[in-house]
């Protein structure tokens, strides 16, 4: 991708970050995220480049901006598929704790999975480990199978999870093999991503289906993998998938839901988080964190920006 492109994508998210940064600890979760999204969608529209949302805020009917094939930029430049998840952490902004972050990938158009606005299955490991792990597979038998891959005891293998009831089965199958529960109150983008960070083994459970393509995104730059497995909520969440050509019984690959090479995907942290510090204003100034990673370099970068808060 162009590197003048990269920077514009990057003044998005920071510029998404610092407008919810004003609602950090303020106990408004829906402000927050409309501010992230306003801030957003006008960062968006200043750059010449012709933009498609497929992963965003929801159908048209349910978001007014940000939505699901809502059109971004000026229309002069590449057609390219773009993914955002303006403040990942709501609550977690709302209450003033760790990991709110906001997000954005990019990839040429037609080349992201058009992900529903509903739950995914989702296991997601790093480099280290890579395509051992199946959601065709047990959970015991991914486990054994990142400790064979790994070399490490299974005392040692740590799994991120969303603290959720729902995944009260796996945190007890989890224990009973003997590994670690890394549990996250929300976020699981960042659940996903650390693991090629060595900050975990795998993440396990169901969350958003969109979140796990952004994810799906950045592992495959990193070398990663990841699978996901559709799981509506009801019946109106079932027609809304097959509506969209997604199959709900299939297990997507990483390299179904993210196809192409030229991907792009940053993120800017608005709370302390897994890998960056979050905004800290002080005497007029205000900095911003985060993380920026190319399909041409494969590489993490992480980038500090201090400017004049207005």
């Amino acid at each position: 991708m162009d590197p003048k492109l990269e920077k514009q994508f990057l003044k998005v998210t920071e510029a998404a970050a610092i407008a919810s940064f004003a609602w950090v600890g303020k106990n408004d979760k829906h402000a927050a995220d409309e501010a992230a999204t306003q801030a957003m969608r006008k960062a968006f529209n200043s750059i010449d480049f012709d933009g498609t949302v497929v992963i965003g805020e929801g159908e048209r009917d349910e978001a007014p901006m940000l939505y699901i094939g809502e059109k971004l930029g000026s229309g002069k430049g590449p057609k390219m598929d773009i993914a955002v998840d303006p403040l990942d952490g709501t609550n977690l902004a709302a209450r003033g704790v760790d990991n709110a972050v906001c997000v954005l990938a990019s990839a040429p158009a037609k080349n992201l999975f058009h992900a529903p606005d509903t739950y995914m299955d989702k296991i997601a490991v790093g480099p280290r480990i890579g395509p051992v792990v199946s959601l065709s597979k047990s959970i015991e038998e991914n486990l054994d199978a990142i400790a064979k891959k790994s070399g490490k005891k299974m005392a040692d293998i740590t799994v991120v999870v969303l603290d959720r009831p729902r995944h009260a089965e796996i945190i007890s199958r989890v224990k009973a093999k003997g590994a670690q529960i890394k549990l996250i109150a929300e976020g699981d983008v960042f659940g996903a991503i650390i693991t090629a960070f060595d900050k975990a083994d795998v993440l396990l459970g169901i969350g958003a289906a969109p979140e796990g393509v952004l994810a799906a995104t950045a592992l495959k730059i990193l070398g990663g993998y990841f699978e996901g497995r559709l799981k509506p909520r009801d019946m109106k969440d079932e027609k809304r998938a097959i509506s969209m050509g997604a199959d709900i019984n299939k297990i997507y690959t990483i390299d179904e839901l993210v196809k192409g090479e030229d991907l792009f995907f940053v993120a800017t942290s608005v709370t302390n988080g897994f890998l960056m510090k979050g905004i800290h204003a002080e005497g007029g100034r205000i900095t911003t964190h985060s993380l920026i990673l190319t399909s041409a370099t494969k590489k993490a970068v992480f980038v500090q920006t201090t400017e004049d808060s207005k």
